[in-house]
């Protein structure tokens, strides 16, 4: 690490985003290269906007740069401690799902890879294997706070204490309660990756603020980690924007999405993060009922799904709709900052 900085932690936190984008942004290019020598392109989906189609063979698998570059930012500049690692294990376990599932589309040449049940059954072993080790080894207590009040709803009211060492308990509503936040979120911002440039700002933007949250509660680490993972996403949009080089794949999103619900659960803002990454969860509802509605009726409620794609079907340029969702994600993340300071303040 960088040690000069050590008494300095407003510049760490700065300096990992910093480097993390140059990284990204200087690698990145000679990864786009690689990936067209090798053929290795995205696949568009057939029922996708029209205008999609001019994107088959865009080379795809962005997110392993971003993920790398992250990594050797963190590593750079701080010093991890058990909390960023285990939001790093989650993270790069979640990347490499992701690489999966993004190999199996480009071998299988078709839009869809692993089986929605395959890819669940390895979130629920992440977010599950991270939710015990959390609260057994790094004192997570199963818990969550509910905004607007000083009452912490208990989820540890249901566990099983298991007779390993001093104790390793199951705290089972909270194992849940995990697992649905992490896959969701993971899938939520995996859902949100279909324009060039929204995923990578939005999460760009989210990333912020749990830095911020981060930093004011004392975790420094996590903060690098945040701000690291932010500025990654500013080097790759340089090449991602309209019209993009180069797409995350399902490497970044789901490994971006599962980041940012780890570190909610680790600085204790679960619910928080509900509204500060209140865009995907809008991306992910609209598909639900999208398809819910269709079932029983037949009938759309939107043109397509998810919500971006609604809006370009009513005539929005790709520009348009990802400069707008991006000023809605940075107002709910606002909103929802806010709201965690007025929750804690004098906490």
């Amino acid at each position: 690490m960088i040690s000069i900085f050590n008494q300095y932690p407003t510049y760490q936190v700065f300096l990992a985003f910093i480097i993390s984008m140059a990284l990204t942004m200087i690698v990145m290019p000679f990864f786009i290269k690689l990936l067209k020598v090798r053929q290795i392109g995205q696949q568009v989906r057939a029922d996708g906007p029209q205008g999609h189609l001019v994107k088959q063979g865009t080379p795809t698998m962005g997110g392993i740069v971003i993920l790398l570059m992250m990594t050797a930012s963190i590593f750079l500049v701080g010093t991890p401690d058990a909390r960023l690692l285990l939001i790093l294990a989650a993270t790069l376990l979640t990347g490499l799902l992701g690489f999966v599932d993004d190999i199996s589309k480009v071998a299988k040449e078709r839009s869809l890879g692993l089986l929605p049940y395959q890819k669940m059954v390895a979130l629920t072993l992440i977010s599950v294997a991270f939710c015990l080790v959390a609260v057994n080894y790094l004192g997570i207590e199963p818990y969550v706070t509910i905004p607007f009040t000083q009452f912490n709803l208990d989820l540890g009211v249901l566990t099983t204490v298991l007779p390993i060492g001093d104790g390793f308990e199951i705290p089972w509503l909270y194992v849940v309660f995990v697992f649905l936040l992490m896959a969701g979120m993971a899938n939520a911002v995996n859902l949100t990756d279909g324009l060039d440039g929204l995923a990578g700002g939005t999460i760009m933007i989210v990333m912020l603020v749990m830095a911020a949250i981060a930093f004011r509660t004392g975790q420094l680490d996590v903060a690098v980690f945040a701000t690291a993972a932010a500025g990654a996403c500013v080097g790759f949009l340089w090449f991602n924007c309209y019209p993009a080089g180069i797409f995350m794949g399902d490497t970044g999103s789901l490994a971006l999405g599962t980041a940012f619900a780890a570190i909610a659960v680790i600085t204790k803002t679960e619910l928080f993060s509900i509204i500060i990454g209140g865009l995907f969860v809008i991306e992910a509802l609209s598909v639900m009922i999208q398809v819910m509605y269709f079932k029983r009726t037949r009938k759309r409620v939107f043109l397509m799904a998810p919500l971006h794609h609604h809006f370009e079907k009513k005539g929005w340029s790709e520009t348009k709709v990802v400069v707008r969702f991006w000023i809605v994600s940075g107002m709910l993340a606002a909103c929802g900052f806010v709201l965690y300071f007025a929750t804690t303040l004098g906490a």
